[in-house]
């Protein structure tokens, strides 16, 4: 079992930056494919990005291409998300999600164990 704890979200202007943190516990962390996925009012969850177990190969949904990175320390248990030149369209609770694979999965019923969730809320 993984426990994940997501932490980072918040309210802030367009154009603004945030750095989401996802806090693991559990198994061995760095066997881990990561993944953040955000979910909307109204909307389904759709992927954002995901990072391999090493942090050598990432990949990101085209809406966020850009403007936001994800990256890994495995010696801390930790995924992050920065999000730079965020827009309103942005605004979402934003998921971390885990699988034990070296195939990075982009689609969410690929992923077993998932956090809580933070909300982000970007204001025009």
């Amino acid at each position: 079992q993984v426990q994940l704890v997501e932490s980072g979200g918040g309210l802030v202007q367009a154009g603004g930056s945030l750095r989401l943190s996802c806090a693991a516990s559990g198994r061995t962390f760095s066997s881990y494919a990561m993944g953040w996925f955000r979910q909307a009012p109204g909307k389904e969850r759709e992927f954002v990005a995901a990072i391999s177990w090493s942090g050598s190969s990432t990949y990101y949904a085209d809406s966020v291409k850009g403007r936001f990175t994800i990256s890994r320390r495995n010696a801390k248990n930790t995924v992050y998300l920065q999000m730079n030149s965020l827009k309103p369209e942005d605004t979402a609770v934003y998921y971390c999600a885990a699988q034990d694979t070296i195939v990075v999965p982009t689609l969410s019923h690929r992923y077993d164990y998932w956090g809580q969730g933070t909300q982000v809320t970007v204001s025009s």
